[in-house]
């Protein structure tokens, strides 16, 4: 059963069936390993058309001034106090085995909302903030601002999942992702290399 607060289960209660218990959590994630540190690959490319819309690409074009084409983050951002979309918050990256412990199943990875599902060490020790990032043909740095999950990550996942990723380790390791801002636009493809420009 979800320790997810009422109203929560009730919007997702499809989801319920699917969330795991911190000991399983840390059971899969010790099972499925670590990540490479220097260079990963592009597992799945997501795009946001609207609210709670997600679309499987097999390509993208990650762009310097829209981020990801086809996605929502600029029509999102109109609703900041700036009335702009945050840079600094363009383009959302996620661990693909942090994903799989989380999500299970590949058909539901995309539930998350972020942009990028890479299999790389998104760690802040092996990517801090203005590290470079080559994503297929574009480049990326890495921002300063935490991702973190919320309600609708909870809902989703589970409570234990939110707990497991925003713990103090799971901050250290970007258990729920990290932010980008394109600096080289590119197109960008599942089986892609992604990798630091040290």
């Amino acid at each position: 059963m979800s320790t997810i607060k009422q109203s929560v289960a009730e919007k997702f209660a499809e989801h319920i069936p699917y969330h795991r218990r911190l000991v399983e959590l840390e059971q899969v994630a010790a099972r499925l390993g670590t990540s490479p540190t220097d260079e990963g690959v592009v597992e799945m490319i997501v795009s946001r058309p609207a609210v709670e819309e997600r679309k499987v690409l097999q390509h993208g074009v990650l762009d310097a001034v829209h981020g990801l084409r086809g996605d929502n983050w600029e029509a999102r951002g109109a609703g900041t106090a700036s009335g702009r979309a945050d840079p600094l918050r363009q383009i959302t990256i996620m661990n693909s085995r942090v994903l799989a412990t989380v999500a299970g199943a590949r058909d539901r990875w995309q539930l998350a909302g972020d942009q990028l599902i890479v299999d790389l060490d998104i760690s802040i020790d092996n990517l801090p903030a203005g590290t470079r990032l080559q994503i297929g043909e574009a480049v990326a740095e890495v921002t300063e601002p935490p991702h973190t999950g919320c309600a609708k990550f909870a809902g989703r996942f589970g409570a234990d999942s939110l707990r497991w990723a925003n713990s103090r380790v799971g901050r250290q390791l970007r258990r729920r992702g990290m932010h980008v801002r394109v600096l080289e636009s590119g197109t960008v493809r599942p089986g892609d290399a992604i990798r630091p420009l040290r």
